[in-house]
């Protein structure tokens, strides 16, 4: 009996450890991610406009339409003209 409770000790401990790790690493990705909102933030929108939306459709035809989109519905990159 005595060892039942030695190993439902430990558990129980691994279970603590485990949710401080889920813990850590939710906040390494939520910095991650202000990081990368911050980068947004700072571009320069108007030079980056076109190349978003090439990729932000990319994005969308290939991962939530799913992979039934024909090639042809994916829009081909502008090219950006220097001011």
């Amino acid at each position: 009996m005595s060892e039942t409770k030695k190993t439902e000790k430990d558990f129980q401990e691994e279970l603590l450890l485990f949710e401080q790790r889920k813990v850590k690493a939710l906040e390494k990705i939520a910095n991650s991610l202000d990081a990368l909102t911050v980068w947004f933030e700072e571009i320069d929108k108007d030079e980056w406009s076109n190349r978003v939306q090439y990729y932000l459709a990319e994005f969308h035809n290939k991962l939530v339409k799913g992979s039934d989109v024909a090639q042809d519905d994916v829009p081909a990159p502008k090219k950006v003209s220097k001011k």
